[in-house]
C-alpha cells in the first residue's frame, strides 16, 4: 500500500474513501511483492497495481465489492491447470490479497491514514495490519515509528507490544514481509497474520564524477527510485543546470563529500572521474564502508593500477573485493546512456542477487523474493 502513498494521501486529504488491495504472500513466479497495492475509489478510478495485469480486473472488482460492504476480505488467485481460462495468475503464481475499505476521518483508521501522510514524505514509518485472525481483528492497524513508538490498537496491549516489535523490526531493515503470531502477543492463542509494510526513505545514488555519463547514470537513477547526488572538486563541470535530475549537485573534493554525508546499507557509490588523484582516496574510504555497492569506472589496466594504490593504502583483499570495477555488465554499451544502463543493470543485479544472465535458458526463478540485501 505504501507504494502508491503518494496518490492515496491525496485521496485521504481530499476525504475521498477508497479500497486498498495490498499483496499479503506470494507463491511461485508471481510478478509483484508483499506490499504492492492497487487502489479504487468510489467512482472506479483505480491507481497501482497487484499483478503486473493478470487479475487486476478481479481485484479491481474485489476493491468496488469492499467499497459498499465495508468488510475487509482475504482472497487468493493463482493458476488453476483444469481452466486456464480462469481468473488466476498465467505466469502459474499464486498470491494473497487483501482487500480493506479506508474511509478517512473514520476510526479506527486514522493510523493508515497517518502512515500514508508519513510515506508521501519519505519519512520511515512501519504499518502493521491484521489480514488474517480473529473476528474483528482484520483491518485494525498500528503505526509504528523509527524509535518503537507506536499509535493504535489490535485490541490487546500485549498485543500491541508484540506486534510494535516485530514492525519496528522490520522497519529498521526496511522490508516489508508477513508475521505470524498469537491473538494474545504469543505464540499461543487463536493464531493471526500481520501484513507489515515499511517505508523507508528512498537509498542514495552518489556519483562521482560530473561527465556526460553521469548525467545519463543520473536519469536512471531518478527513474529507479534514488535520491541522487552528483559530487565533483571542479566547480565548472558540477553545476545545477548540467544535472537538473539530481537531488543534489556538490561541489567539493568526493573523498571528503564521502566523509561527511549520510549512507547505510542501501548506498550506492559510483566512481566516474576515474582520476587517481581522486579515485584512490574516495575508493579507500567508500570500500571501508557499509554501503551497498562500490562500482569504479575505468580500463582493465586502469583497475589494476588502482588495486595496487589501495593495498598501498592498506586495504586488503575482503575489501578489495567488494570493489566492482570495471563498473557495469557487459551490454556492449557504447553511449553514454548505454554505459548508465549497464551501470544500473548491475547494482540492480546485486541488490536483489540476480545473475545478469539471460532468462532465456536459466533455470533460476523470474520473479525473485523480495531481498534483504539494500
Amino acid at each position: 500500500m505504501l507504494d502508491i502513498a503518494d496518490e492515496l494521501h491525496r485521496w485521504a486529504v481530499e476525504g475521498r474513501p477508497f479500497a486498498v488491495a495490498t499483496v499479503v504472500a506470494v507463491g511461485g513466479s508471481a510478478p509483484r511483492q508483499p506490499g504492492a497495492a492497487l487502489a479504487v475509489d468510489a467512482e472506479g478510478t483505480a491507481v497501482g497495481s497487484v499483478s503486473g495485469g493478470c487479475v487486476e480486473g478481479a481485484v479491481h472488482e474485489l476493491c468496488r465489492e469492499v467499497l459498499e460492504t465495508g468488510e475487509p476480505v482475504l482472497r487468493r488467485f493463482g493458476y488453476f491447470d483444469d481452466d486456464a481460462f480462469a481468473v488466476g495468475l498465467t505466469c502459474g503464481g499464486v498470491i494473497d490479497i487483501f482487500v480493506q475499505r479506508i474511509a478517512p476521518g473514520a476510526q479506527p483508521q486514522p493510523q493508515l491514514a497517518a502512515a500514508l501522510a508519513a510515506a508521501s514524505r519519505g519519512e520511515a514509518a512501519a504499518v502493521a495490519r491484521v489480514v488474517a485472525g480473529p473476528s474483528g481483528l482484520p483491518g485494525r492497524t498500528l503505526l509504528v515509528r523509527p524509535g518503537g513508538a507506536y499509535d493504535g490498537t489490535l485490541g490487546d496491549r500485549d498485543l500491541d507490544r508484540t506486534a510494535a516489535a516485530e514492525a519496528h523490526a522490520l522497519l529498521a531493515a526496511g522490508r516489508t514481509a508477513t508475521v505470524g503470531i498469537g491473538a494474545d502477543g504469543g505464540r499461543c492463542g487463536e493464531p493471526l497474520t500481520l501484513l507489515v509494510e515499511a517505508s523507508v526513505p528512498p537509498p542514495r545514488l552518489l556519483v562521482f564524477g560530473a561527465i556526460d555519463f553521469a548525467a545519463a547514470l543520473v536519469r536512471v537513477g531518478a527513474f529507479l527510485g534514488y535520491r541522487v547526488t552528483v559530487c565533483d572538486a571542479r566547480p565548472v563541470f558540477a553545476t545545477a543546470r548540467r544535472f537538473p535530475e539530481a537531488d543534489e549537485v556538490v561541489v567539493d573534493w568526493p573523498h571528503r563529500y564521502l566523509e561527511r554525508t549520510a549512507v547505510d546499507g542501501r548506498t550506492v557509490v559510483c566512481v566516474l572521474t576515474h582520476d587517481a588523484k581522486f579515485d584512490v582516496p574516495l575508493l579507500e574510504r567508500a570500500l571501508r564502508m557499509p554501503v551497498a555497492y562500490v562500482g569504479a569506472m575505468g580500463s582493465r589496466r586502469t583497475h589494476e593500477q588502482r588495486l595496487t594504490r589501495l593495498r598501498e593504502k592498506g586495504l586488503g583483499e575482503p575489501e578489495l573485493a567488494r570493489l566492482h570495477s570495471p563498473i557495469g555488465l557487459d551490454l556492449g554499451a557504447r553511449t553514454p546512456e548505454e554505459t548508465a544502463l549497464s551501470i544500473a543493470a548491475e547494482f540492480v543485479a546485486h541488490r536483489h542477487g540476480g545473475t545478469g544472465r539471460p532468462l532465456r535458458g536459466a533455470h533460476t526463478p523470474i520473479h525473485r523474493a523480495a531481498s534483504s540485501r539494500a
